[in-house]
């Protein structure tokens, strides 16, 4: 192995790393209740406990800074999949319609459950770590109707794909948005704000649901991550090397799929991360995607960590949806690749 890639990998994942690091100290310090650097390391190593800040630090912003992390780590992972997969750097689960279907998934979860703010206090723990299982049903469902509509003389026709993706996506939409129209006033509020993708209602039994899909199914990306680059090559060549491709292809999917479900089913229809982290991996690392796959990981947990700062502090005492932000970054960037890939 040469040394000069792994040794930009190493810098730039380093880099990344602490980045999220600063961002973590401001969206841990700042707020509605401000704190010092030391009151916030008294607290985490328990010097002097103060009521007050370990009902801040540990209840209100430490899971929600943990499944920002998470949420975009398996974005980032997840993206890096389906764009390898494709072969289609315009490619992202939320274009592709994926979101929308684990979305809607979600809010019919949530319509029959009744899982009003009060039910998840009081009952709400089984039925939390329901939740990425049923995302993955309707993400599965999703994605499969989009590869069946996108077939096209034994190929993937990727123009289809992302027309196809979009009016999946739409369709999708509406359905989340029939159905929450059909819940009690409490209800509604709770999966509007979700459906456009927020993480401030978060909790430690969040973080307990999503934690051992993006571990679990991150790990087998990553071990995986070397047949990414053979499938950049055109699947005859890559059968001739003795690879399976579908059952390849199938596995990875799978695995971004559930990624994509978990991450949705706890901070609801973000997209555009797994959009910008694999293309920016690829500038910073290059193509090879034992790098880019865990690169992409860190730059989704630093944009997503970010941007989830801005959203609690640029209208405080309100709060604007994460999705809303991160949008705000990710259209323009889209817009630019679009540009790009055209010319």
């Amino acid at each position: 192995m040469h040394k000069g890639p792994f040794i930009r990998f190493i810098t730039m994942l380093s880099i990344f790393v602490g980045l999220t690091l600063i961002a973590f100290y401001f969206h841990i310090t700042n707020g509605v209740f401000d704190m010092t650097i030391l009151e916030v390391l008294k607290t985490f190593l328990r010097i002097d406990p103060n009521d007050k800040h370990d009902l801040v630090i540990f209840e209100f912003r430490l899971p929600r800074i943990v499944i920002a992390a998470l949420v975009g780590i398996g974005l980032g992972i997840a993206g890096t999949v389906i764009q390898g997969v494709t072969r289609n750097g315009l490619a992202d689960p939320g274009i592709l319609g994926i979101n929308a279907g684990a979305g809607a998934s979600i809010v019919i979860f949530m319509f029959f459950f009744q899982m009003s703010a009060s039910n998840f206090v009081e009952d709400g723990w089984y039925t939390i770590f329901l939740m990425p299982l049923f995302g993955f049903v309707g993400g599965a469902l999703a994605a499969s109707i989009i590869f069946i509509f996108s077939w096209k003389n034994g190929i993937l026709d990727m123009q289809r794909l992302i027309l196809t993706g979009i009016a999946i996506g739409s369709g999708f939409g509406a359905l989340s948005l029939y159905v929450s129209l059909k819940m009690n006033a409490s209800d509604y509020e709770m999966a509007a704000v979700w459906i456009s993708g927020s993480i401030y209602n978060a909790n430690w039994a969040f973080v307990l649901s999503i934690l051992p899909w993006v571990l679990i199914l991150s790990s087998v990306i990553y071990r995986k991550s070397h047949l990414l680059d053979y499938l950049q090559l055109e699947d005859a060549n890559v059968k001739s090397l003795g690879i399976s491709v579908e059952k390849e292809k199938s596995i990875l999917l799978l695995c971004s799929i559930g990624l994509v479900s978990a991450c949705v089913s706890v901070s609801g229809g973000i997209g555009f991360i797994g959009l910008m982290a694999p293309h920016i991996a690829k500038r910073l690392v290059g193509i090879k995607h034992r790098f880019v796959v865990p690169m992409s990981a860190a730059i989704g947990m630093f944009l997503l960590v970010l941007s989830d700062y801005i959203a609690k502090t640029v209208f405080e005492p309100s709060e604007l949806p994460v999705g809303i932000v991160v949008s705000i970054i990710g259209i323009p960037y889209f817009l630019y690749l679009l540009i790009k890939t055209k010319a």
